[in-house]
This record gives structure tokens, sequence and C-alpha cells, in this order.
């Protein structure tokens, strides 16, 4: 594997940054998860955009334009041979000293391009659903840190990753500090009830997810299935007649049991299965080619 580090390919060995930038430090910086399905890179606008601007909300200057950046994530996988992958991009804050201060920082900030093949779940379980549990960890709350900026301090997430494994289960619901549903450690929330697609907005620290936005058109415009954005509790997904996770690396995952409780039948409903489909055609169909 040859990863692309500040303009340069080097072997995964060898792509290594220092001990003083910010982004080992503190977690100053911003990421991208994409995915390449089929020769075509998914949504690679929408990432990049929503890239600049977690790097906006950070004071963040990124060092190449959006159309450079683009280049560099084609190229990489060009040099990997890869046409289904994981690309995550990673920009840090650059080198500084100890101190808290950016203004400190001496270097440019780094680009780091990563690509490889991933599974977060395996395959018998997007046949099948998972069981979810609810943590004691509470989402950050939005007035202290938006949920949209794809920090690399995801500290608050992997604490609750792992109650999750402490409990058996392969995923975790985070709560807000009022209670009501955010998200999952690395996926978006639905939920389907009479007919009817719900999921938190942003507003109750969700993340603004890629593929949550996919799903969503999708809903809308292929199944003509009513969308709604708001304030979801735990009772709603324990009656909820469907529930699933999207995200970049899980894709749509079904779940079927949360904290104990049975969702509907206990297997993947009509509505998941339709939007799975659906999705994954749409994620083989386009994007920008890899060439």
């Amino acid at each position: 594997m040859k990863v692309y580090l500040d303009g340069e390919f080097v072997k995964k060995e060898e792509a290594k940054i220092s001990v003083f930038d910010h982004g080992l430090l503190y977690g100053d910086g911003i990421f991208e998860g994409i995915r390449a399905y089929n020769n075509r890179v998914f949504r690679l606008k929408e990432h990049l955009e929503r890239l600049w601007s977690s790097a906006k909300a950070i004071n963040l200057t990124i060092p190449i334009t959006q159309k450079e950046m683009e280049k560099a994530v084609i190229k990489t996988l060009l040099v990997n041979k890869l046409s289904d992958a994981y690309i995550r991009l990673i920009i840090t804050r650059g080198c500084g000293d100890l101190g808290l201060d950016p203004n400190k920082c001496t270097t440019l900030p780094s680009i780091i391009i990563v690509t490889d093949n991933i599974s977060l779940y395996p395959k018998e379980l997007y046949e099948k659903g998972i069981e979810v549990v609810t943590v004691a960890t509470r989402r950050v709350t939005q007035d202290s840190l938006s949920p949209n900026i794809k920090s690399l301090n995801y500290l608050n997430n992997i604490l609750a990753k792992m109650q999750a494994t402490r409990s058996g289960a392969v995923e975790a619901i985070m709560l807000n500090s009022q209670g009501y549903i955010a998200e999952c450690t690395g996926d978006n929330i639905f939920i389907v009830k009479n007919d009817n697609l719900l999921t938190p907005p942003s507003s109750e620290g969700a993340l603004i997810g890629i593929s949550r936005e996919a799903i969503i058109e999708l809903a809308k415009n292929k199944l003509k299935i009513p969308v709604k954005q708001e304030r979801i509790t735990l009772y709603d997904v324990y009656t909820a007649d469907e529930c699933f996770l999207t995200g970049t690396a899980a894709e749509v995952m079904p779940v079927v049991n949360v904290d104990s409780r049975q969702i509907a039948a206990g297997k993947p409903g009509e509505i998941t299965l339709k939007l799975i489909k659906e999705f994954k055609s749409l994620t083989r169909l386009t994007g920008i080619p890899i060439k």
C-alpha cells in the first residue's frame, strides 16, 4: 500500500508525521471517510465540501484546493490499483510545540490519504440485522462542539464504543444531554413508524452524514416515503416498525434489537431492505470515475 503524504506517495511503513504534530498531540485536525465502488468515488464532491466546512469551523487552512484534493484522492486509488475501497482523508494542524496554541504551529497542515478495503461488520449481519445498546456516555453538546465538525478527536465516540463492546453489542446509541437520541458511535440512526422515515436532526447532536442524506433522497424520490427529521426518544425506537443505521463505512445496517427489545418481527424490515437495494445501486452507478 502507498500512502499520500503531503504530496508524495510513500510505503505505509514509511508514512510518518512528527510527534509534535498537533493532530497527534491534541486531535487538532479533521478527516473524512469516503468510499469507492465499481471504479467510481461515491459523492466525493460532497465529502470534500464537508471537509472544507470542518476546516473553516476550526480555522484551519487546507494548503491545496478542493480540485487538487479530488485529483490526489483519485491518484491515490490509481497508485494502489483499487476500484473498490475505503478512503481516509486526514488533515492535521501541523507541527508546533507542546502548548495548545495552534498559532505556534510552524509547518503547513499535513495532508494524509490512506486507501484500503474495509468491512465494518460481517456480511451475515447485513442479512439478519444487529443488536445495539444505549450507553451512558452522552454525545458532546452542540454548544460545546458541533457534531458536523469531523474532528480527529473521537474520544467521545470511542468511550461509547467501548461500553457497547463490554455489553456484547457491536454498536451503541448515544443520547444527547436532554436524553433524546443523537446518533450511534459511528453511524446515523433511522426508524420507520407508520410508513414514515424518521431520523434525528443535526440540532440533536447528529452528524449530517453523506450516506444519511443519500438515504433521505432515495426514500423521498425513489420510494416516495415521507421523511421527518425530528426528536426521537428511546421509546420511539423500542416501538418502531423498523430501525437501521447508515454511514460511509457501515453503509446501511438493519437493527433488530435495541436494549434487549426486539424491533417488530426481529428481522430487517421491508422498507429497510428496499433502501439497501436502492443504496447499493446508487453507489455502484454514480460517482467520480477513477481515471
